[in-house]
């Protein structure tokens, strides 16, 4: 295809540049001008490519259709019950997730009533420095960097988990990768780092999904706000289409943007006086009141077992009465606790614990999204 794209430009060049009035002129020597630190060049299979061989099953497209309808409702008031995101700090073992998957569809028909259970299915992370990027990039997690399995492997993933009735999120990190889930993801949530990028607020302008902005990791509120002001506005900026062509993308705007408190360096900030004091300032910026937060990275400090603090205190402002507190976010996964990846050993691995962040367990998450449930059924009944 590359090549095809190439003769055709040859066939053309000459054309455009008279018309343009460009010198045709013979190609001068950019060696150490252009890709000097660039040691290989390989291409990846096409967003359109993937979709095409990975189609969307009707369960799939059903769970996320109804899961994007009833998230959307909660958020706007219109739903009385609770988003609740739970899941992995990051996906990298497709059986272990699938497993996860399960409970969650079991816990979802438990607390369906009182809950919206969407499962965390993060396949790329961000790094502070260099570290395992996620499943996406390295997907057999031994440095090989096989993007196009893992961009492939992560569709029928997300595919596999929707087919059984559990509505995914993820974590958008660039332009391109978004779209290799299209149609799969119901929540996408913009991380502390990104979240003063100019260019992902006006992608998720134009997002289907559901998006939230978490307030940056030195505690401030003010740049995730912004985001979402600049989120809900429409914007025109380049981007590329499903075939990996530069493209000038038009967005009408995502009126499902709002804010994550997912706390700060120096400590939390879950508390009803915190809640409070973002009620006030997203109301002076004439944003809808509403709150997510996330009950592991900065609430937790980092410590797994310190979200069950986070979340009874969440389910206790839930239960007196606050109704601007629409989701909860918890990192969880078969086994407690976190291990290191060893990229040469990738086989030593633990089942069902995290190469990540440390993620508290099943019994834990079972007992967490219980206190919530009932929190929800007090709030309702008073």
């Amino acid at each position: 295809m590359n090549a095809q794209i190439d003769r055709t430009l040859a066939e053309l060049l000459p054309g455009v540049q008279d018309r343009l009035g460009v010198p045709r002129t013979g190609a001068p020597d950019l060696t150490g001008l252009v890709n000097a630190r660039i040691t290989g060049l390989s291409v990846v299979v096409t967003p359109a490519a993937v979709a095409a061989a990975v189609p969307l099953s009707p369960a799939s497209v059903a769970t996320t259709t109804a899961a994007r309808r009833a998230v959307t409702d909660v958020l706007a008031g219109r739903d009385d019950r609770l988003v609740v995101i739970a899941g992995p700090c990051s996906v990298h073992d497709p059986a272990a997730a699938l497993e996860y998957a399960a409970f969650l569809a079991r816990m979802r028909e438990r607390h369906g009533a009182d809950l919206e259970l969407l499962m965390r299915t993060y396949t790329e992370k961000p790094r502070t420095e260099v570290d395992w990027k996620g499943f996406a990039y390295d997907p057999f997690l031994d440095g090989s960097s096989r993007i196009s399995v893992g961009l492939v492997a992560t569709r029928m993933l997300m595919a596999a988990i929707t087919a059984l009735g559990v509505p995914v999120a993820a974590e958008p990190l660039n332009a391109l990768t978004p779209q290799y889930v299209d149609g799969l993801v119901t929540y996408n949530g913009v991380g502390a780092r990104n979240v003063t990028d100019q260019t992902a607020r006006e992608r998720v302008s134009g997002f289907s999904s559901v998006v939230g902005f978490k307030n940056s990791p030195e505690g401030g509120v003010d740049t995730a706000i912004q985001a979402v002001v600049t989120a809900r506005a429409p914007h025109e900026f380049l981007g590329v289409d499903g075939h990996g062509v530069s493209a000038q993308l038009s967005t009408t705007g995502n009126d499902t943007g709002h804010v994550i408190l997912r706390g700060t360096k120096d400590g939390p900030n879950h508390s009803a006086a915190h809640v409070a004091e973002l009620k006030r300032a997203l109301a002076a910026r004439g944003l809808p009141q509403v709150v997510v937060v996330d009950a592991s990275h900065g609430n937790s400090q980092k410590d797994h077992r310190r979200q069950a603090g986070v979340v009874r205190d969440l389910a206790g402002q839930v239960a007196g009465g606050e109704r601007a507190l629409r989701g909860v976010m918890l990192e969880s996964n078969l086994v407690a606790g976190r291990q290191d990846l060893d990229q040469r050993h990738p086989e030593a691995l633990e089942y069902g614990k995290s190469v990540t962040d440390a993620c508290v367990d099943l019994p834990t998450t079972e007992a967490l999204l219980a206190e919530l449930a009932a929190a929800v059924r007090e709030r309702r009944s008073a």
